[in-house]
């Protein structure tokens, strides 16, 4: 059998299990330790057995089982690069990267280039406290969970990437005495509310943990607010945060509640949506 005909088999079994076509791609470039541009060139060529058999074996981890494929890859790519995923970790999404890539902005505007102190609160994969080293070596990054397991894999992903970053276990700010200020704080914490709709190949994959944020999916924006001056520099800071599509108005009543001197700015996503809210004290 060649590789494209293994290709079209696994293309009709996703869209027969309802499943996304593009996720076998990857599978086939996994299963057979191909680059994009090897697999093209010998699309018509005889697979190998072996491949073969490692291919239908992850076909039907995705499409009958319903993996998400980042978990049987054991990575996913964020801001180009390579986070290591695994059950205990959830998956890194686009619209983090946009949370990721307002932060830098923002950065550029009040910092200029200068040294900072950055603090990554739920790191999760370690994916935004990564992207943020490795795209302005002069933010002096650290990051916390409560999860060990998650640490552990952000850690191989530091090391992976060649970025250096201060990695902590524990709840939120636990981790950090009062003594430790930092100019920027961001974080992604879990935000569906425990009612919300959620596609089972998320709700029966990824942690729990990591994705309800109590019955209004404000919880940890709460807790992190309400803590949060002890941590920042006085004269100047950031805070960043991801959020459900429709929170912006109740988050910036807690932003409020905390913070009587500040801008606070809300940002769109890619597809219109209000999904992140920058704090800034210029």
């Amino acid at each position: 059998m060649t590789y494209n005909k293994l290709l079209k088999i696994g293309e009709r079994k996703a869209q027969k299990n309802n499943m996304e076509k593009t996720a076998v791609k990857s599978l086939l470039l996994f299963a057979s330790n191909k680059e994009p541009s090897e697999l093209y060139l010998e699309l018509d060529t005889e697979c190998p057995t072996e491949v073969e058999t490692k291919f239908m074996e992850y076909l039907d981890e995705y499409t009958i089982k319903k993996r998400p494929v980042q978990y049987i890859l054991g990575y996913a790519y964020f801001y180009g690069y390579k986070i290591l995923v695994n059950e205990g970790t959830l998956i890194p999404r686009w619209e983090t990267e946009e949370l990721a890539n307002n932060i830098l902005i923002y950065y550029d505007r009040m910092f200029k280039g200068e040294k900072v102190k950055v603090l990554d609160l739920g790191t999760g994969s370690g994916a935004i406290a990564i992207a943020l080293k490795k795209e302005e070596d002069n933010m002096i990054v650290s990051a916390s969970d409560i999860s060990e397991d998650a640490i552990e894999e952000a850690k191989k992903s530091a090391k992976l990437n060649d970025a250096e970053i201060d990695f902590r276990v524990g709840s939120w700010f636990d981790p950090f005495s009062e003594d430790e200020k930092f100019d920027i704080i961001v974080s992604n914490p879990p935000y569906l509310t425990t009612s919300e709709y959620v596609e089972d190949i998320v709700k029966n994959n990824e942690p729990d943990v990591a994705l309800y944020g109590g019955s209004d999916g404000l919880k940890f924006y709460r807790i992190i607010l309400e803590n949060a001056k002890k941590h920042l520099k006085e004269n100047k800071f950031i805070i960043g945060f991801e959020h459900g599509y429709d929170k912006k108005d109740e988050l910036n009543i807690i932003i409020k509640s905390h913070f009587s001197d500040v801008k606070i700015v809300n940002l769109k996503d890619s597809m219109n949506r209000d999904r992140m809210t920058i704090i800034i004290k210029e």
